[in-house]
């Protein structure tokens, strides 16, 4: 037989003869540590649990916009309406731009309107059916339009010559008055600037002759929007009535009432603003006209005709105007008759500005003379010489829409706002006949 069996058996007895050893041990520390503490103290204490975190409170979680702050949720609500804005903006001037010869067209026959109407209506009050009224006013005015362009035509095709010749005599003076004079120009320097010239309208060629291909479809674009303000012009005079009702019927109901308030108020300042517009540029335009006639300018009555269409873009038109008959007098007549050409022009301009704007305009059109500048630098950026003739009516007739809509919000407000407690029971003891008792 093996002997492991036997082997096994004396480890187990070992084992046994340690763990009764080891419980004989421990019972004699444990019988000491009782015999060294006295009979009256205290068990000890067991040893703290760890700490743990607070349970979070049952119920529903609060809503996420109460956590956000005040000022970022004013920030936030105001963000994304104005981004809505803008891209309405955005979108509309792409559908503007895809029309502009339509929308130009119509606004410009809105503001020939606006001049003519008063004619149609006087017209009208004397008998003259509204019809033939219209007709009449309006082929009236358009053949003063059209005499107008052709007499401009006319004279510079008739002086283009004797203009030419003048125009290098002025400019051979201009050159020897620029040797002699005390900014010690060389006639080096003026061959430059001349060489610098030719070359820049040479780089140039291309483009010029481009410009002079698409003439043609100039032309056709420019007798399409003539024939559009004509037609738009006859519609508004006869049938701007029923239009306007029609398209109060596109309005909500409930601003329907606001938006015929601020109609006719609105047609007021444009019918002012387009009359007081004329009277000033007729005014620049003869004054200015004399005082050149008078100084021996070349073309004195296109000039004056340009200044009088040039002054319906406010400030710039008026300066661009004046600058190009102060260059025509500079290359024609000299430096002398350039200075004084440009003395009648400035004192024109300002009688212009404080005496003829605010008395023949006078509150019709209240818009600040900064909100002008930035305007017609906006219209002509988007839309060149177009957008910046319509720019400023277009502001002021949104200032008199929007003022009086603001008006027309705070008058139904206090309309619909319910009476004061004391008022109404003052009014019921009133009414009480046993109070009145």
């Amino acid at each position: 037989m093996s002997r492991v069996p036997g082997w096994l058996g004396r480890l187990g007895a070992g084992l046994t003869e340690m763990s009764e050893r080891l419980n004989e041990r421990r019972a004699e520390v444990a019988k000491e540590r009782a015999e060294a503490e006295p009979a009256d103290a205290p068990p000890a204490a067991a040893p703290a649990p760890p700490a743990r975190r607070p349970a979070p409170p049952a119920g529903p979680r609060p809503d996420p916009a109460e956590a956000v702050p005040w000022g970022v949720r004013v920030a936030a609500e105001a963000g994304w309406r104005l981004l809505v804005l803008a891209g309405t903006v955005w979108v509309l001037m792409r559908v503007i731009s895809a029309v502009q010869l339509v929308v130009f067209a119509f606004v410009i026959a809105l503001l020939v309107t606006a001049l003519l109407q008063p004619t149609v209506a006087r017209l009208t009050r004397r008998g003259v059916p509204r019809g033939p009224a219209t007709a009449l006013t309006a082929i009236s005015g358009f053949v003063v339009i059209g005499l107008m362009g052709w007499f401009v035509t006319w004279q510079v095709m008739e002086n283009i010559d004797t203009l030419s010749n003048q125009i290098q005599n002025g400019i051979d003076d201009l050159r020897n008055w620029l040797l002699k004079s005390p900014f010690h120009v060389t006639d080096k320097q003026i061959n430059q600037i001349a060489k610098n010239l030719r070359e820049a309208i040479g780089a140039n060629a291309d483009q010029i002759t481009s410009a002079g291909l698409e003439g043609v479809q100039v032309i056709v674009e420019a007798l399409t929007g003539i024939l559009l303000v004509f037609f738009s012009t006859l519609f508004l005079l006869y049938d701007g009535e029923r239009i306007w009702q029609w398209f109060l019927k596109l309005v909500p109901s409930a601003a329907r009432p606001g938006v015929a308030g601020a109609g006719p108020r609105a047609w007021r300042t444009l019918t002012a603003y387009v009359r007081g517009t004329v009277l000033v540029a007729l005014i620049d335009a003869i004054f200015i006209g004399i005082g050149i006639y008078f100084l021996d300018v070349p073309m004195a009555v296109p000039l004056a005709v340009f200044i009088f269409l040039f002054s319906f873009i406010p400030l710039v038109g008026a300066v661009a105007s004046g600058a190009l008959a102060v260059i025509v007098a500079l290359v024609t007549q000299g430096v002398f008759t350039a200075v004084m050409t440009l003395a009648v022009v400035l004192a024109v301009q300002q009688i212009e500005g404080h005496v003829l704007q605010p008395f023949i305009l006078g509150r019709a059109v209240r818009v600040h003379p900064l909100a002008v500048v930035l305007t017609v630098a906006t219209g002509g950026m988007v839309a060149g010489i177009g957008g910046a003739v319509v720019a400023v009516p277009l502001v002021a007739v949104t200032n008199t829409v929007v003022g009086y809509l603001r008006q027309y919000s705070l008058e139904v407000q206090v309309q619909d706002a319910p009476a004061e407690p004391a008022q109404e029971a003052g009014e019921e003891n009133a009414e009480d006949p046993a109070h009145q008792e």
